[in-house]
């Protein structure tokens, strides 16, 4: 393969040069999480989980409540234990992002609010974000949309 390189583009290399330019050929071609958009359809790659957790985790601690809400469809369902207390809302189900938000606003209130990422998961059209605040470690599992918004949520608390 040197032998073809040197002829199709006139240089003679060393196997030390021919790594290096192997090596920035590599580096120089897009990746194809690059060279694809991510669409929220079938299975979700690891890197897209990935980038979405830490932007998700980053909205969150910065308490800001829209910032929060980009990530979520309007016709969003979230199943959480602390809706039946903070919410008052026995079925631990809300429906619609505006009762969704108002339930959070509640929660943003709260002193100390920071998220820690501990994993996460890609799946079918959804992931699941493994993470902790003080004194309360979670799994929450998000569906999206065809647009990449969680159009259905759900928190497992540990313990």
């Amino acid at each position: 393969w040197s032998e073809t390189i040197r002829v199709r583009y006139g240089y003679a290399f060393g196997e030390a040069r021919m790594k290096w330019f192997l090596l920035a050929a590599l580096f120089s071609v897009p990746t194809m999480a690059e060279a694809l958009p991510e669409k929220c359809e079938g299975q979700l790659s690891p890197a897209f989980a990935q980038k979405f957790a830490a932007d998700w985790i980053a909205a969150w601690n910065s308490h800001d409540l829209n910032r929060i809400l980009t990530h979520y469809a309007d016709d969003l369902e979230f199943h959480s234990p602390g809706i039946i207390t903070v919410a008052n809302e026995p079925s631990g189900v809300l429906k619609g992002k505006s009762k969704v938000a108002a339930y959070w606003e509640k929660a943003l209130k709260a002193p100390n609010l920071t998220f820690e990422l501990i994993d996460v998961f890609a799946g079918v059209n959804g992931v699941s974000i493994h993470w902790r605040r003080p004194g309360r470690e979670v799994i929450e599992t998000m569906e999206f949309n065809a647009a990449c918004q969680v159009v259905r949520g759900t928190v497992t608390l540990k313990g």
